[in-house]
């Protein structure tokens, strides 16, 4: 059986390569794994590096906590066991006491948040609406 190690501050020019070489000098390195942002794509920093059940883990973390990698100083501590996740997709809600739910129907709508696009919409029909408002005179500093 593996043995799982979690690793932060990872520099954003590391590779899994560079984890797998730092790491095989403690020993037999089984798998390395650095954690993106599923909808960025975004590096976190950090990721996981499995070894073999013989290599002691604390010795490991002794060795390589606050190893220099590239350009950062690491962190390197024994990973704790994953928590069960619902499965994607399946929201969990949390019920507050003496909250009423709307009917689907309307609360399917009043969760719909305006885009980017009509919020930038707004802000200009606002403007103009005080440039109207001002008789078109604008002040010395190019404001309404």
């Amino acid at each position: 059986m593996a043995k799982e190690l979690y690793v932060g501050h990872i520099s954003e020019q590391a590779t899994e390569e560079d984890l797998r070489k730092l790491f095989s000098v403690m020993g037999v390195v089984t798998s390395v794994h650095l954690i993106v942002d599923q909808e960025t794509g975004e590096f976190k920093r950090c990721g996981y590096v499995r070894m073999l059940a013989e290599v002691d883990l604390k010795e490991v973390v002794e060795t390589l906590d606050g190893a220099w990698l590239i350009d950062r100083v690491i962190t390197v501590s024994v990973a704790k066991p994953q928590k069960d996740r619902p499965v994607k997709g399946a929201a969990v809600r949390k019920k507050f006491p003496g909250a009423k739910r709307a009917p689907a129907a309307q609360h399917e709508k009043s969760s719909e948040r305006p885009s980017p696009a009509s919020r930038t919409n707004r802000q200009e029909v606002g403007a103009a609406s005080k440039t109207a408002r001002s008789g078109g005179r604008r002040s010395a500093k190019g404001r309404p």
